[in-house]
C-alpha cells in the first residue's frame, strides 16, 4: 500500500509539534491506578482468584471506554484484517490486564507460576560477560517484567542486570509502585534519562556489564536543553501499512556510547505461558567513519527496530498495549 506525500507530511508535522506526547499524561495515570487496585486483589487472594477478575474488567473498558476502543480498532484492522471485530478487542484489553496481573508475581520472584521459553540471549550474556553491557529496546508489548526469568534460564545469572531507562515524570510514578510491591533483590535498577548526570551513570552501568532497557515505540519529546542524542529526530516509516512516526534518541544514544543494541520482548501467550526473545538490532560498537555514516547506520537501524515490532504484532496481535493515536490520525 503506497502512502501520498501528504499523508507521510501530516505524521511527521504531527510528531513534531509533540502531538505524540498527549499519551504520556492520561494512559500512564490510569494504568497505575489499574496497577495500584490490582496489586491489591493480587497480594491478598493470589493470582488465581484474581484473574476470575479479568474478564469483566476487560469488557468493561471495551464497552465503556470509546477513544482507546477507537484507537484498538484501528490497530486491530491493520494487524489481522478487516475481519478483526469485537472479540479480538475483548482478547487484546484481556491480555493486557493480565499482564498487569502478572507484573505482580514477577516483581515478587514468583517464576515458578509461570511457563516462560527463552531463546536469542546467549549473545546478549556474551555481550554482559565481556563488561560491554548492551542497550535492549523493546516496546509496549506483553512484559517488561518477564525478562527476569532470564536469570533462571542463565548459567550466569550475575550477569544479567538490567536497568530501565525513563524519562524523570515516568520513572517517578513507575518506581513508586514498584519499589512498594516488588522483593529487594527483584527490584529494577531505573535511570533517569534527561538530567546532567544521566549519561554518565548510563555509561558507568554499561562499562559495568549492565544492560539498559527501554521502551522505543513511545519516546517522550524531549526538551531543547537536553542533549541532541538523547532529543532524537522523528522518523516517518511505514508501520502496519500505514506512516508511522519513531524517534531514532534511543540509538543516538547507543550510537554515542558505541554499544550493540538488542531487540526484547516478553511476549504473553495465555494463561502463565510467556516467550521471552532477543534479536540483535545494530552494532555500534565500531565508530563510523563519518557522520554521514553515523546517520546511516542509526536510521538502518530504526528501520530494523520497526521491521521487528511490525513482524511481532502480526505474529501476537494481542500483545501491542498503545491505545492512543499511534498514527495520529485524530490529528490530520
Amino acid at each position: 500500500m503506497k502512502h501520498t506525500e501528504a499523508e507521510t507530511h501530516a505524521v511527521k508535522e504531527a510528531a513534531q509539534t509533540g502531538q505524540r506526547g498527549d499519551w504520556a499524561r492520561a494512559p500512564e495515570r490510569s494504568n497505575m491506578l489499574a496497577l495500584r487496585f490490582i496489586c491489591m486483589m493480587a497480594l491478598v487472594f493470589g493470582r488465581h482468584v484474581t484473574r476470575l477478575l479479568l474478564p469483566p474488567i476487560s469488557l468493561y473498558f471495551l464497552l465503556f471506554a470509546p477513544t482507546p476502543r477507537r484507537h484498538i480498532k484501528r490497530y486491530l484492522f491493520r494487524a489481522i484484517g478487516p475481519r478483526a471485530g469485537w472479540i479480538d478487542g475483548y482478547r487484546l484489553l484481556h491480555a493486557f490486564a493480565s499482564t498487569v496481573l502478572d507484573r505482580v508475581y514477577f516483581l515478587r520472584g514468583r517464576m515458578d507460576l509461570f511457563d516462560v521459553k527463552v531463546k536469542g540471549n546467549l549473545p546478549l550474556e556474551a555481550e554482559a560477560l565481556k563488561g560491554r553491557g548492551a542497550f535492549l529496546l523493546g516496546a509496549h508489548v506483553g512484559s517488561f517484567e518477564a525478562l527476569g526469568a532470564c536469570k533462571h534460564h542463565s548459567q550466569h545469572k550475575q550477569a544479567l542486570r538490567l536497568a530501565m531507562l525513563m524519562y524523570p515524570d515516568n520513572a517517578q510514578r513507575i518506581t513508586a509502585i514498584l519499589n512498594a510491591i516488588s522483593l529487594p533483590e527483584a527490584r529494577p535498577h531505573v535511570i533517569a534519562l534527561g538530567r546532567p548526570h544521566s549519561m554518565l551513570d548510563l555509561r558507568d552501568w554499561l562499562d559495568n556489564g549492565g544492560l539498559g532497557g527501554m521502551l522505543a515505540d513511545r519516546t517522550l519529546p524531549g526538551s531543547e536543553d537536553q542533549p541532541a542524542q538523547q532529543r532524537g529526530n522523528n522518523i516517518v516509516l511505514p508501520f502496519l501499512g500505514q506512516p508511522a512516526s519513531f524517534n531514532d534518541g534511543p540509538f543516538r544514544l547507543a550510537a554515542l556510547l558505541r554499544r550493540k543494541v538488542f531487540f526484547m520482548a516478553g511476549l504473553y501467550g495465555g494463561g502463565a505461558r510467556y516467550d521471552v526473545q532477543f534479536d540483535l538490532l545494530a552494532d555500534f560498537s565500531e565508530r563510523a567513519s563519518d557522520p554521514a555514516e553515523r546517520e546511516r547506520r542509526i536510521r538502518a537501524a530504526v528501520e530494523a527496530y520497526v521491521v521487528h515490532l511490525e513482524a511481532l504484532c502480526r505474529a501476537y496481535p494481542y500483545n501491542w498495549f498503545n491505545f492512543h493515536d499511534f498514527w495520529l490520525e485524530d490529528s490530520v
